[in-house]
Parts: structure tokens; C-alpha cells; sequence
């Protein structure tokens, strides 16, 4: 799979979980410490997220760090 398409696979997914818990893409940025703007690219997958980013999300979400693969 190229990383283009993982990037917009936990994109989409990040996306998918911040919404079913209504949270916004402030309100997430808020609580994982950076900007609306970064969670806009990731969610569209025109930013890989790094390993501590991914422990952000899932510990927020409270989602396993698989589920953002799938």
C-alpha cells in the first residue's frame, strides 16, 4: 500500500471517530496540543501523523490504534 493511501486511510478514520464522539477539529487540537489547521491535513491525509500523534488520537478518541487502519 503506498503511503499516500495509508495517510488518507487514517485520515478518514480520524475523521470518522472525532465525529461519532462530537468533537471538533479545535476542540481535538486543543486537546492534543496543536493547531486546527494540522488536524484539517491530517483528516484530508496531507499529513502523516507520527507515532506520538497516533497515541494522542487514540488515547482522545479512545479508539485502538488499529481501528485508525482499518
Amino acid at each position: 500500500m503506498a503511503s499516500g493511501n495509508l495517510r488518507g486511510i487514517v485520515g478518514k478514520n480520524v475523521a470518522k471517530f472525532r465525529k461519532k464522539f462530537n468533537i471538533t477539529q479545535v476542540e481535538l487540537a486543543k486537546k492534543m496540543g496543536c493547531s486546527s489547521n494540522f488536524i484539517a491535513l491530517l483528516e484530508t491525509g496531507n499529513r502523516a501523523p507520527s507515532f506520538d500523534t497516533l497515541e494522542k488520537i487514540t488515547r482522545i478518541l479512545k479508539v485502538k490504534a488499529q481501528k485508525l487502519f482499518e
